[in-house]
Parts: C-alpha cells; sequence; structure tokens
C-alpha cells in the first residue's frame, strides 16, 4: 500500500513537472513567433498548419487555384525580402506536385475558359529562374495559351469564365492581368500591354459609380444577367474584396508596365481614385465593411480580406511613389485594424486572422443576385487563404 502511494505521489509530481515543462515550452514559443514580423508570424502559421502548400485552402488533395497563387505570391515576396529559403521551398512544392515533365498541370481544363486559373501561375517565372527546369516555363505558355483564346465581351474584355458570357468582374483583373503583364514584359517585350490597359480602361468606363467612386464587382455586358441593371449593366452593391482584387491588379500590373507606355499614366490615375475613395469608408477602427459603402447597416461587419488588400495596395502605391505620401496613415491604419481587432493567437503563438469572408459571386447555381443581403450572409471562415496571403503582403510593404 505504502509502494503504491509513493507511486502516486511521484506520477502526480512528475506529471506536474511535465505539465508546468510544456506550459513553459509553449510559452516561449508563443514569445518567440510573437517577437517576429508580423509577415513572418502569417507565414509560419500558415505552414505550421498546412505542411504541403497545397493543403492551403483547407484541401487534403493538390489543386491548381487561385488562392494558392495568392498566398504563394505573398511567400515568394517573403522569400525576397528574408532570403529565407525555406519560403522558397513552400512555393516550389506546390509547382513541383502539381506541373509534370512536360508542363501539364494536374487536372487544369483550358476549355473551361477560368481566368481564376490563370493566378497560380504567376509563381512559375520566379521558379524558372531559380530552378532552370523548363517545365515551368512550359506550364506558364500553357496558360499563355489559355489568354490567347479567352472568350471576350463586344467590347474586349475578358469573360470572368466560360459559363459566365459577357460578363467581368473585378476579381478577374487580379486574376489575369499580373500574369498576362509579366509574360508580356518578359517574353513578348510588351506586345500585349495595350490589351492589358483596355481590360482596366473596361471596368473604370462602366463599373465606377459616379456618385460615391467605389466600382460595382461587375458588368455583364449584355446585360442579361437577373443581377444586372437593364441600363448599365452592372451588378447592384459594392463588395469590398472584389474592390480589393482590382486595386491590387493596378499596383502588381504597374510593376511591369513602363512608364514611358500611355497606360502608365492612366493606371496610376484609376488607383488614386479609388484610394481616394475607398478613404472615405474606412472605418474609425481602420478595418472596411463587407458591403463598403452600407456602414453599420444590420448584418454588415468589419471584414478582413478586403481590409487586408486595400493596405496592400496602398501601402504598396505609396512606396512605388504611385500615391501620395499622405495615404500612407490609411495603410497603417488598416493594418492596425487588421491586427488589434481581427488577429488571434493560440497558445504556440500560431496566428488566426478572423472574419474573413470565405466566397462571393454573381449569377451560378445556386444563384448569387449580388444583392446586400446576400454578401452578408455568405459564411465567413478563419484563416481563408484569400485574407491571409494579402496580410503577409501588407505586412511586407508595411515592414511590419
Amino acid at each position: 500500500m505504502k509502494s503504491k502511494l509513493t507511486n502516486l505521489i511521484f506520477l502526480s509530481f512528475f506529471g506536474l513537472v511535465l505539465t508546468d515543462c510544456t506550459t513553459n515550452t509553449s510559452r516561449q514559443n508563443s514569445q518567440s513567433i510573437s517577437s517576429k514580423p508580423w509577415s513572418i508570424q502569417m507565414a509560419e502559421s500558415i505552414m505550421y498548419r498546412n505542411p504541403e502548400a497545397f493543403q492551403v485552402d483547407f484541401r487534403d488533395k493538390p489543386k491548381w487555384d487561385y488562392v494558392h497563387g495568392l498566398v504563394l505570391t505573398s511567400f515568394l515576396e517573403l522569400y525576397k525580402k528574408t532570403n529565407n529559403r525555406a519560403y522558397f521551398d513552400y512555393v516550389y512544392g506546390y509547382a513541383d506536385t502539381l506541373i509534370a515533365t512536360d508542363g501539364a498541370i494536374w487536372k487544369y481544363k483550358m476549355s473551361d475558359y477560368n481566368i481564376d486559373m490563370v493566378n497560380p501561375a504567376k509563381i512559375l517565372f520566379d521558379i524558372h529562374k531559380d530552378t532552370k527546369d523548363n517545365r515551368f516555363l512550359k506550364a506558364a505558355q500553357i496558360i499563355r495559351s489559355q489568354i490567347k483564346d479567352q472568350p471576350r465581351t463586344p467590347s474586349g474584355g475578358f469573360w470572368h469564365k466560360k459559363r459566365y458570357p459577357n460578363q467581368m468582374w473585378l476579381d478577374g483583373l487580379y486574376m489575369g492581368a499580373p500574369f498576362y503583364a509579366r509574360y508580356s514584359n518578359e517574353y513578348e517585350d510588351g506586345a500585349s500591354f495595350d490589351d492589358i490597359v483596355i481590360q482596366f480602361d473596361l471596368i473604370q468606363k462602366h463599373t465606377k459609380d459616379a456618385k460615391t467612386g467605389l466600382l460595382y464587382h461587375g458588368w455583364d455586358e449584355s446585360k442579361k444577367m437577373a443581377w444586372a441593371n437593364p441600363d448599365t449593366g452592372t451588378s447592384p452593391n459594392f463588395w469590398s474584396r472584389s474592390m480589393g482584387w482590382y486595386a491590387m491588379a493596378l499596383v502588381d500590373v504597374l510593376d511591369y508596365l513602363p512608364k514611358d507606355h500611355a497606360g502608365h499614366a492612366k493606371l496610376v490615375t484609376y488607383l488614386v481614385e479609388l484610394a481616394e475613395s475607398l478613404s472615405k469608408y474606412q472605418h474609425e477602427s481602420g478595418l472596411w465593411y463587407q458591403v463598403t459603402d452600407q456602414g453599420d447597416r444590420e448584418g454588415n461587419y468589419l471584414e478582413a480580406s478586403g481590409t487586408a488588400m486595400f493596405t496592400y495596395a496602398i501601402a504598396k502605391g505609396v512606396n512605388k511613389g504611385y500615391l501620395d505620401s499622405s495615404f500612407l496613415p490609411v495603410a497603417e491604419k488598416g493594418f492596425a485594424g487588421l491586427t488589434n481587432n481581427l488577429i488571434k493567437r493560440d497558445a504556440n503563438g500560431y496566428i488566426t486572422l478572423t472574419q474573413v469572408c470565405a466566397v462571393a459571386g454573381l449569377g451560378g447555381n445556386p444563384y448569387r443576385d449580388g444583392s446586400y443581403e446576400y454578401y452578408i450572409n455568405e459564411r465567413k471562415k478563419d484563416n481563408d487563404p484569400k485574407g491571409t496571403g494579402p496580410f503577409i503582403l501588407a505586412a511586407i510593404e508595411l515592414n511590419k
């Protein structure tokens, strides 16, 4: 009996020691992570939750998808900033998994003419330059072939997808234009720059609201969709993330569009006008609402991905000289809004981004009507890559 009691006392004490050690280790790890720049904190948190990059967006099987292009673009930028090879290797692992020796992309279907599928090809330029493996160039050429044959509206704008005839969405400018611009810059001597600028011209002409300066989510040139205004063809509301996609497209395409090209000054003007309009709708917390112009109307909420995208685009715009330095406080306030209100930290120090709209679109089945009620009722998802990727990019631009 005495022996059993002694053992119980020893085990209880040993358990307390183990618990204390585990707690201390967790606390030390938490302190270690929290002392790092926000960009690295988010990247390490993503890698911890997703050991393989294809797992981003909560996937258990590889998929060629626009969200991976977004997040892995941020990892490549972080690699350039830190020279930490782990970030490049994370991106390389994704491309290596999905791209065959002949450049074929796993389960990619060009016949869908889905402009979302152009976006992940942005990572191929840096990977090809680093590895000199021509399968990555071949894959980029395949995506360039999609752009060549992508269906267009009568005015020359790319359809968002084959199943969405004559529709341009703000999202599509980010999905297609940065890859198109870099490819044209590096392999076509800029032959497609005029075509790229036309895409932005059409969006500005047809989706910008004269009163608010904000841009509607979509435009149906045929005006046949039920969500389309019968006079203008625009969808009925301003969705922050769609304008975030557009803002990021502007600053990223300007990386490749020469200053002496006629379209350069136009795109800078579009960016300035958008930044001015967005600044007027920034909440006192620094965040932006899901439905941008509706404030605290019942059901509306302060949303992470649109905020992160605006913050990145404005910060980069200032850093590149496209925007006046007076816009920097807008970006700083936006980032502070994210970290002060929408970041949670677990016991190990890893961070979670909350209040991210999981997805939103127009038309389709079930039908999405673009109404206020539609946008506020789409589900939210913590750590959605459409928020975490821009968070890293914004942190890099603000040197956070």
